[in-house]
């Protein structure tokens, strides 16, 4: 789940809202291979396949998930190639995220499950920790939230069986994020206030941010808009702090939706502009595209109905341009 609302709605909907409140193979001489010609070529083979699985993380921070997608295919097909079941089990995994966030959240499904086996197969227990995740992470997006919880719990129990902190931490603010989607916002506080302990224990600033930034969109759905804002404020400064360009955004964006819930639709407009101006910056255009969908929201209130459906068109089309 995102870390921050997506309040968009169509035109329709909008207008409809101003009426109310609101690639031959060539022929060689055949050649005996030694085991040592071989093992280099194997070598060699898994130097690519391991690139070109990092040029699609590189990818996939920058929301560009069909070309991470590519690049992962690509590494799976070698990985399976020269029998690596660990690097064929994470593309199989990186390949449902990428799907996930294509909104193919049945191919996803049907990725994360191939990981999950293979890892269970050669007994890596935090790749299997990690599969559970993203299966509930999947389910979550399908809005089959109770088979969500039921992923990540077995994935809390893994990361505590290995002392994973990190893992119990993650699986802790994704439980926190599949009772928000469930409306049970209260419980959502307490999973990701245990996130929050854990975060801080284990010096996770990354993960600390996070916690910080759910805890304050609960606190947003409670109607505690003051206590959000101050969660969002600190996830603002750990994420300047830490350089995580995209967590700035994101407080921002959170910010301004904070501000908009309050009435104070200048100021939310204010956060929404630079939040944006961070996702262009970095090239996230999904965010970019949330961004733009809420200030057309936040000029519906103010009542300047003409910029309010300038921006959500913009958004509109930054959506279009992240799914196949």
């Amino acid at each position: 789940m995102k870390h921050y609302h997506r309040r968009q709605v169509s035109l329709t909907a909008l207008m409809t809202l101003l009426l109310t409140v609101a690639l031959p193979v060539a022929n060689f001489p055949s050649l005996l291979i030694t085991p040592q010609v071989l093992a280099q070529t194997a070598d060699a083979r898994k130097a690519e396949a391991d690139r070109l699985l990092q040029q699609g993380i590189k990818q996939y921070q920058t929301s560009q998930f069909t070309a991470a997608l590519q690049s992962w295919e690509q590494a799976l097909k070698i990985y399976r190639e020269i029998k690596d079941r660990q690097g064929e089990g994470t593309a199989l995994g990186n390949l449902g995220v990428a799907y996930r966030d294509l909104r193919d959240y049945q191919k996803a499904i049907e990725f994360h499950q191939q990981s999950l086996a293979i890892f269970k197969q050669i007994g890596d227990k935090a790749g299997e920790g990690t599969a559970l995740q993203n299966l509930g992470a999947a389910y979550d997006s399908l809005g089959d939230y109770q088979k969500a919880i039921d992923f990540h719990q077995q994935s809390l129990a893994i990361a505590k069986e290995i002392g994973d902190k990190a893992g119990e931490g993650r699986a802790l603010g994704n439980l926190g994020n599949a009772y928000y989607s469930l409306g049970n916002y209260k419980k959502a506080i307490e999973f990701h206030q245990q996130s929050l302990a854990i975060a801080k224990q284990i010096g996770d600033k990354a993960g600390e941010g996070r916690a910080l930034g759910n805890l304050g969109t609960a606190y947003d759905s409670l109607g505690d808009y003051q206590k959000a804002i101050e969660f969002h404020q600190q996830r603002l400064a750990i994420a300047q702090q830490i350089g995580d360009k995209a967590g700035v955004g994101k407080a921002l964006g959170n910010l301004g939706n904070a501000y908009h819930s309050l009435g104070d639709y200048q100021k939310a407009i204010e956060f929404l502009q630079q939040g944006l101006a961070i996702f262009k910056q970095i090239g996230d255009r999904a965010g970019e595209g949330t961004i733009l969908g809420n200030l057309g929201i936040a000029y519906y209130s103010l009542g300047d109905y003409q910029k309010a459906i300038e921006f959500h068109q913009q958004g509109e089309i930054w959506e279009l341009l992240t799914i196949p």
